[in-house]
């Protein structure tokens, strides 16, 4: 894992006073930081802290830092993942969000400020739809899933924004009144070429569900579906957005331009994320390129 959950804040920012319970505390942390070490985390310390944090008991602590020494991911392990400053619920066996994938999120709120209808296809945790509306406000929320463990995981994220969501294949999950009305279509779709799911880190390919990794044989096969049938769905100056690799790029960027869509590429060096958005714009063509670093 390319870093660890931030550590949570006491909620007055400063740090508990010296006591025999925060030095009792130092040494189950050191404990269970020997442990994640031995199993080569590299953010033992960090881990332990946050394990600590969620465990309700000694034993339960031993036994999380356990499950994590076995590769069991970190989020699957305390139960959720930091995403765009919310906190995501992330049940076992479902993809966990990345950071990187914020930049989409970012890239969206960008294009569509002002969308009253959000889609989180492909939605795993319902990550990407959560932090949609809690920035947007009052919209209209749907996220769907070919996964059914991912959609309840997803329902329990959006729930508190009437979010719904939905288990089918990409769009057959939507309701048809959807169509032509949405105005943020963000589809996190897997994008691993077939051939290069084995070299995943065990953790991924071991615990998150392969249908949220392999993208078929190069990696572009749902985000090709999606770009043909997403125009049908989106309302004028609605707006596609899908991750994709830099090597996958140019090929993503064809998709989608094309189904008729107004492509833009943008990229973020610092996350190495890179986010086709189409926009439908009536005899709008080109495509653009924008690189932000956060």
């Amino acid at each position: 894992m390319p870093s660890p959950l931030s550590p949570p804040s006491s909620p007055s920012g400063h740090p508990a006073s010296v006591s025999s319970s925060a030095s009792a505390s130092s040494s189950s942390r050191d404990a269970l930081a020997a442990v994640l070490r031995a199993a080569g985390c590299v953010f033992a310390e960090d881990e332990a802290e946050l394990i600590l944090t969620a465990a309700r008991t000694p034993d339960e602590a031993a036994a999380m830092a356990e499950r994590r020494a076995a590769g069991l991911p970190l989020e699957h392990v305390v139960g959720w993942a930091e995403f765009h400053g919310l906190r995501i619920t992330v049940e076992p066996g479902v993809f966990v969000p990345r950071r990187r994938t914020e930049f989409l999120v970012d890239q969206a709120l960008a294009a569509a400020p002002h969308a009253s209808v959000v889609v989180d296809l492909c939605c795993g945790s319902g990550a990407v739809g959560a932090a949609l509306a809690a920035s947007l406000g009052q919209v209209e929320l749907h996220a769907a899933d070919i996964d059914p463990a991912a959609v309840r995981c997803a329902r329990r994220n959006i729930a508190g924004y009437g979010g719904l969501a939905c288990t089918g294949d990409l769009f057959a999950a939507l309701p048809a009144q959807l169509r032509g009305r949405i105005g943020i279509l963000a589809a996190n779709v897997p994008y691993v070429p077939t051939d290069e799911v084995p070299l995943l880190p065990a953790e991924a390919r071991e615990h998150e569900p392969l249908t949220a990794l392999d993208g078929g044989g190069d990696g572009l096969d749902v985000l090709r579906r999606v770009a043909a049938e997403a125009p049908r769905w989106l309302a004028p100056d609605g707006c596609l957005l899908v991750e994709t690799s830099e090597r996958q790029a140019p090929a993503a960027v064809e998709a989608f331009t094309r189904s008729g869509l107004a492509v833009r590429l943008a990229q973020d060096d610092e996350l190495h994320a890179h986010v086709v958005v189409g926009t439908r714009v009536t005899g709008a063509t080109g495509v653009t390129t924008a690189t932000g670093v956060r």
